[in-house]
């Protein structure tokens, strides 16, 4: 295994891993903010109410998006197995 080969794959982990991540961690962003925008306008400071919205947000994009992260951590399983195998010839 060369030093190119690793920083590949660590290069296509962490981008995976970004991938994957950003649809929930975007939307969790936008909600906190309108939220925040909320409480500022109304003068309400009430912790519960920033947690339950993004709650479910976060639990409503999971759902969403499920088939097309679980399709894109199928693709870098695949792509660490093929090269895995490739290794071995």
């Amino acid at each position: 295994m060369t030093e190119n080969m690793l920083l590949g794959i660590l290069k296509d982990a962490i981008s995976t891993g970004l991938l994957i991540s950003a649809p929930i961690l975007i939307v969790s962003v936008v909600v906190g903010l309108i939220i925040s925008i909320m409480q500022a306008t109304t003068q309400i400071q009430e912790q519960t109410l920033t947690f339950v919205p993004k709650l479910i947000a976060i639990a409503v994009v999971g759902i969403v998006a499920s088939t097309w992260m679980l399709h894109m951590m199928t693709g870098f399983t695949e792509r660490i197995f093929e090269m895995i195998a490739n290794i071995t010839r």
